[in-house]
């Protein structure tokens, strides 16, 4: 949307809903911080911010449980939210649509529990037989939940045909022991909580894992180009901070007879090599001789691997360093988002 007259013309910012409190709260303010484009927030009593280093953007802090349907009805262009939350409260058919599916914070698992006396009751399969027992016996299993969509088509999916769902708001650890539920299906994080409660998970009654992902809305960023433009310089900072949170940077010094020379050396171990090969500059050393610096990037679960190469080779002060951002040709994430603005 476009105000004002001649050239004093005002842009409607871009919109990202986060959450106002919770577990993602610190989170979200935490992930944006790492990747340069930090929440600046005046008060915390304020419910709007702005996003350092992204001029355009107004963030406006939001409850968890609504930023699905705020993104779905354009009251946000943007949000970052569970997977949980989006796939319950998201609308079908609706133009809210997953952009990052991972922002590597806020794990956490959805899943089945049944109180730990239930001895015969392992898996969905045993689930679904006693449910069927209870409907015989006149009654229907009942699962209380804050997820009643996700736990409908779970439970349906593996053959569970006679139960009842019990809305819950507050703590749902308990339901069984109050009588009021006889299973539940909850978020978990280590699983403890649930032990504590005398509750257990079900072999095959995970849901899914969900992690904190941005989401956005379509129609708007197909329409209006501004904020696509600015939906990229948020998905270039974050995807390269993602991505460089795998690799580490190895600097050593070696003495070689030339950098041809260090680098087929180098090269006889090329998984710890670097990602594209190895970078050779000379070293101007005090002490004479021929002294290369090499640097190399490999992934984390080569570091160790990578150190013991270079020692091997002769290397001394060697640094690990790890990068803050890592950027390729292009930004995957923007592609995916055109490539998919471009067939819906």
């Amino acid at each position: 949307m476009l105000n004002g007259t001649g050239s004093g013309v005002r842009r409607e910012p871009l919109r990202l809903a986060v959450p106002s409190d919770g577990q993602l709260y610190e989170s979200t303010l935490g992930f944006f911080q790492s990747c340069g484009i930090p929440i600046e927030r005046a008060s915390s009593r304020r419910y709007t911010a702005s996003l350092g280093g992204v001029p355009g953007v107004a963030v406006l802090f939001q409850r968890t449980a609504d930023i699905p349907r705020d993104v779905d009805d354009g009251s946000a262009d943007l949000g970052v939210v569970g997977m949980d939350r989006f796939l319950e409260y998201r609308r079908e058919g609706g133009d809210a649509a997953v952009i990052l599916d991972s922002l590597r914070f806020g794990r956490c698992d959805l899943v089945v529990a049944v109180p730990e006396p239930w001895i015969d009751v392992t898996t969905m399969a045993d689930m679904a037989d006693l449910a069927a027992e209870l409907h015989a016996a006149g009654r229907e299993l009942r699962v209380a939940t804050k997820y009643p969509r996700l736990t409908r088509s779970f439970f349906t999916a593996r053959g569970v045909n006679f139960f009842s769902l019990v809305q819950a708001s507050g703590t749902l650890e308990v339901a069984p022991a109050m009588g009021f539920a006889d299973a539940i299906v909850d978020i978990s994080a280590t699983g403890a909580t649930l032990r504590e409660n005398r509750l257990k998970t079900l072999e095959d009654g995970a849901i899914l894992t969900s992690h904190a992902c941005l989401v956005g809305n379509l129609r708007q960023l197909r329409s209006e180009t501004p904020k696509l433009q600015i939906t990229r310089a948020i998905l270039e900072r974050v995807e390269a901070r993602l991505r460089a949170e795998g690799y580490y940077r190895i600097t050593a010094n070696i003495q070689g007879e030339s950098p041809e020379a260090v680098a087929a050396h180098l090269l006889t171990r090329p998984e710890v090599a670097g990602v594209q090969g190895p970078t050779i500059a000379p070293v101007h050393s005090k002490e004479g001789g021929r002294w290369y610096a090499v640097t190399v990037l490999v992934g984390k679960e080569r570091m160790l691997d990578a150190v013991e190469h270079l020692r091997r080779l002769g290397g001394n002060g060697i640094t690990v360093m790890q990068p803050s951002y890592l950027f390729q040709t292009e930004c995957e994430g923007y592609r995916r988002l055109v490539e998919r603005l471009g067939k819906e």
